[in-house]
């Protein structure tokens, strides 16, 4: 019997992109029956409250015909005036409205254009490890190759391995792409870490591409350090920020641009010919937000901390890296003498706790573990940790074997 052909060739950069593995453990949470409610810690929703804003000005924006109009194509000027307002407040720096900052179908939407518009195929791109999945997959859709720069694991937290990102950076990559809090690892750059990347920046002449979507989302006090802080870094930095982190407005799906003109012309050209338009019916409410009370973040940070800090307690004694910020943290499998797969499903079977393996999401360092999102569990179902744990098993290892 001959093989039948396909009408459809693969693409080499569609052979190179893998899936994130989220949707596999939620599924299988979603058919799980056991003793107790499943903790859903697969994924990055939240159940934190929106900012007060969000939903009345979406509801009045509603009977306004800009709210179903296709223009303006990058975005309306009065939302790009709030995110040039919103970044120099913490920068220091403003963006011109009309010329520097493009609005965009979220965050990720941002990050794809800013990669179609700067990386030719076959460039590298530097990238940390770990790094989310969805970002690594862009390199390979802008068919970039990502070049990989460690997190260790120091006094219990993640560090940046300078050497490595000197290392990576001499070679002249097309542009790197870092955040902080990092996703999936809640690692935040230290004053003195991002003192030595602007400078190494700024001596090999690489780009960067800072994803700022969780740059307030910091806990024990640590300070929001941004590159557009160092010399130099203005011209070199294009900045990618999101509603859906910090202000939890997921399904608004806006994000944006912003940076020097020149990149940030070619940046919305990208996003023109991907997406046509921002989505205009959230046009309204996230102008207000960005202009609003920002004491709702300073909030919703207690609470992520106070439910970091329950299952670091829970997880005494566990290989677990303690995240400086974000909404989740990581817990080392091949520590365990496991595996990040067979850790996965052992917690969802005998414990009833969604968690996804980060295959995929970086190299040597994410593969090694497994994710645990807090941004949807409340303090008092996190409270059952212990007891879901006692039935995965007494000690981490054995319950391993």
């Amino acid at each position: 019997m001959t093989e039948e052909r396909q009408p459809f060739k693969r693409s080499r950069r569609a052979a190179e992109v893998v899936g994130f593995g989220i949707d596999r453990t939620a599924h299988a949470a979603d058919e799980l029956r056991a003793e107790w409610p499943v903790l859903r810690m697969e994924n990055l929703d939240t159940d934190l409250p929106l900012p007060p804003e969000a939903i009345p000005e979406t509801v009045a924006g509603l009977e306004r015909p800009a709210s179903n109009s296709w223009l303006p194509f990058t975005g309306d000027m009065d939302l790009r005036a709030a995110i040039a307002d919103f970044t120099a407040a913490r920068t220091g720096h403003r963006y011109d409205p009309e010329r520097e900052v493009v609005v965009t179908s979220g965050g990720t939407s941002a990050i794809l254009d800013v990669l179609l518009a700067t990386v030719d195929p076959g460039d590298e791109v530097l990238l940390t490890d770990p790094t989310y999945a969805g970002i690594v997959n862009r390199v390979r859709l802008a068919g970039g190759t990502p070049s990989f720069v460690p997190y260790r694991v120091e006094d219990g937290e993640w560090r940046l391995d300078l050497d490595a990102f000197e290392a990576v950076a001499r070679r002249r990559p097309a542009i790197a792409v870092l955040m902080s809090p990092s996703m999936p690892s809640g690692a935040v750059l230290t004053p003195e870490e991002w003192a030595a990347v602007c400078d190494l920046l700024s001596e090999h002449e690489v780009p960067l591409l800072y994803d700022a979507a969780m740059e307030r989302l910091l806990f024990d006090g640590r300070p929001l350090v941004h590159p557009l802080h160092h010399d130099g870094m203005a011209e070199r930095t294009v900045v990618v920020g999101s509603l859906s982190k910090e202000h939890r407005m997921i399904g608004w799906r806006v994000g944006w641009v912003a940076g020097p003109a020149a990149v940030v012309e070619s940046v919305g050209w990208m996003h023109v010919y991907n997406t046509t338009m921002p989505t205009a019916i959230s046009r309204f409410a996230a102008a207000a937000v960005l202009r609003g009370d920002q004491g709702h973040v300073d909030r919703c940070v207690d609470e992520l901390s106070r439910r970091r800090d329950l299952i670091l307690d829970a997880l005494g004694g566990w290989p677990v890296i303690r995240p400086g910020g974000g909404w989740s943290l990581l817990v080392d499998a091949i520590a365990l003498g496991t595996t990040p797969a067979e850790l996965s499903r052992g917690l969802l079977e005998r414990a009833a706790i969604a968690a996804t393996p980060m295959l995929g999401w970086g190299g040597e360092v994410a593969d090694r573990h497994v994710r645990l999102v807090f941004s949807a569990e409340s303090t008092e179902r996190l409270a059952t940790f212990p007891e879901r744990l006692a039935a995965y098993g007494n000690s981490p290892r054995s319950a391993a074997t």
